[in-house]
């Protein structure tokens, strides 16, 4: 199914908001001087949404959105969106990507294969659902990236000593996600979609330096082929979230391929050494080819 409006050339501009200039930030605005496509750079740090008379001061129809801030992207978002911009990704997608109970809950209604997963509200039913998933499993954040504060609970013993301690947090950290433990190769797969393709995919591997394979925390990204099966997984995930551009994480199980987590505001600055794919190139053309 088609993500664009209809349009088949690049068009002049579109509008990019961020809150952090990062390499994916600069590589993007590079590939778009590359192809002549302007862009129009909005700080959301520096900026007013004038929720009333529906004002945002940022001159482009179409927006790119870049935030690394889950709220601040989520916000501006709903703001840009009422205002009449058309956001790459929607809020909707933003939504469902960046609270992970709401994207599985997503990728199962689509029937995407996803690790088994439950979610308790209090320390003592979050403490019967591990016994019952069985150990090890993992406990999330429903809303946080790069693994952080996801602890593998290997026994019993360390899942009540972990619970113990979310229950003295904030109150996000007492709705108790938590997933199996996949038994997988020391990896797992990240894909990129943008539009209607799978452009590119690498492993992440830790090393055996840590069960999470993230390479903000030193994973190493190596390139995997985009096979069939991957095609087709990650484009049914992106497609169940809404995403038109999205990062898929997969892990390879003896069944196949399972997907654990899509996301909207996907980085990539390890990706494109490692695949020699100019994903950023290939977003700016998505982005310059919607139709206005």
């Amino acid at each position: 199914m088609s993500k664009k409006t209809g349009a088949s050339r690049l068009t002049a501009s579109f509008a990019l908001l961020y809150d952090n200039i990062r390499w994916e930030e600069k590589s993007i605005v590079a590939a778009a001087e590359s192809r002549g496509v302007g862009v129009e750079l909005v700080n959301a740090k520096e900026v007013t949404f004038d929720l009333s008379s529906k004002k945002t001061f940022i001159a482009n129809s179409v927006v790119l959105q870049r935030c690394v801030s889950h709220y601040r992207n989520l916000h501006s978002t709903a703001a840009l969106e009422a205002a009449g911009h058309r956001v790459v990704n929607t809020l909707e997608c933003a939504s469902r990507c960046g609270d992970k109970l709401f994207g599985t809950i997503a990728l199962l209604r689509q029937g995407v294969p996803t690790p088994r997963t439950a979610v308790a509200f209090t320390e003592e039913s979050a403490l019967r659902t591990a016994d019952a998933i069985g150990y090890p499993v993992v406990l999330k954040p429903v809303v946080g990236s790069w693994g952080r504060l996801s602890a593998l609970l290997t026994e019993r013993t360390a899942a009540v000593a972990v619970l113990e301690d979310r229950e003295h947090m904030a109150p996000l950290y007492q709705v108790y996600y938590l997933q199996e433990f996949v038994r997988r190769p020391p990896r797992d797969i990240r894909s990129f979609v943008v539009g209607d393709a799978t452009v590119a995919a690498i492993y992440r591997n830790s090393g055996g330096r840590d069960w999470r394979t993230n390479t903000a925390r030193g994973g190493e990204a190596k390139p995997c082929a985009v096979t069939p099966e991957l095609d087709e997984l990650s484009l049914r995930a992106a497609e169940a979230v809404g995403a038109e551009i999205a990062g898929v994480d997969l892990m390879e199980t003896e069944e196949g391929l399972v997907v654990h987590e899509v996301n909207s505001t996907t980085e990539f600055k390890n990706s494109v050494p490692a695949t020699g794919v100019d994903i950023p190139g290939k977003m700016v053309e998505y982005v310059a080819s919607l139709d206005r």
